[in-house]
């Protein structure tokens, strides 16, 4: 490369930097802007003017919000459905990943294409089928009633088939000759070689569930079934909306989200890649 394509290199690359920066601050303002907001009283915050920092800085919507509202209960809501939604989807998700990949019964093609079909339906055109067969069964307002419309992702399906496909032969040939069950090749033999795509894929299934507003907003409608996204529209007064309160009730919710893909960024990245791969 001469000095010429090189210092047209360093331009360019100077430009994509700085494009990249601008939009990296135009995304995180907002999440800024709330956090700041939450420290506010409330009078600063509807004021006319932009303050980036707060005049006096108080912990009190947060006091208020742990206090005054329901939000350990929400709290325990979403950790029950976002871990049981997680742990029953990755395992019925593993075991059809495994039988489209690796057994041969009738219909298999099928089920196959009916799995890759379903991306063409939004989840938002079944809600009311949803709610009828929900409602039918009993489930309003019940973790069992959340879960069981949430069960269901075709991408995790489609990972672990992906996998499965790509585990050389001789590793199931050689349990079948020793006589093990498909439940023992399965979690003998399958299921070491795949743990880092569990865990990713588990990580993205428990932020799917526990950002999911819709459908639990739909089903439940006593206050201390709900869970933290529906239940941080709660937080109000008799008086009016107080924003900075419900600020501090969202930076709540979103703090264990925030927490996980920090500690387990790598992990998320991995899931987003394959189920970004799979969609394109």
């Amino acid at each position: 490369m001469n000095a010429v394509a090189a210092q047209r290199w360093n331009f360019w690359s100077g430009i994509i930097t700085a494009l990249t920066l601008v939009w990296a601050i135009l995304w995180a303002f907002p999440l800024y802007w709330g956090v700041i907001s939450s420290l506010k009283p409330d009078d600063e915050v509807v004021r006319p003017y932009i303050e980036l920092w707060p005049e006096t800085p108080t912990l009190e919507n947060y006091i208020s919000a742990l206090t005054t509202t329901q939000i350990g209960a929400w709290y325990v809501n979403s950790v029950a459905v976002a871990v049981g939604v997680t742990v029953i989807t990755i395992f019925i998700s593993m075991l059809c990943g495994y039988a489209i990949s690796q057994l041969r019964f009738p219909g298999r093609i099928a089920l196959w294409w009916l799995i890759l079909a379903s991306f063409m339906v939004p989840t938002s055109a079944l809600i009311i089928n949803h709610f009828v067969l929900v409602a039918n069964l009993g489930l309003l307002n019940s973790w069992a009633g959340i879960m069981l419309p949430q069960l269901i992702h075709p991408v995790i399906i489609i990972v672990y088939k992906q996998f499965f496909d790509q585990v050389p032969k001789d590793f199931r040939e050689a349990a079948v000759m020793d006589n093990a069950s498909e439940f023992g090749i399965l979690f003998k033999i399958y299921m070491p070689m795949n743990w880092g795509v569990t865990t990713a894929l588990s990580i993205v299934c428990f932020i799917w569930t526990w950002n999911a507003f819709l459908w639990p907003f739909l089903s439940v409608t006593r206050t201390e079934m709900m869970t933290i996204t529906v239940g941080i529209t709660q937080v109000n007064d008799a008086f009016g909306v107080y924003y900075a309160r419900q600020l501090s009730a969202a930076v709540l919710a979103g703090l264990p989200v925030a927490l996980a893909y920090l500690f387990f960024q790598r992990r998320v990245t991995e899931a987003i890649t394959l189920s970004a791969g799979i969609k394109g």
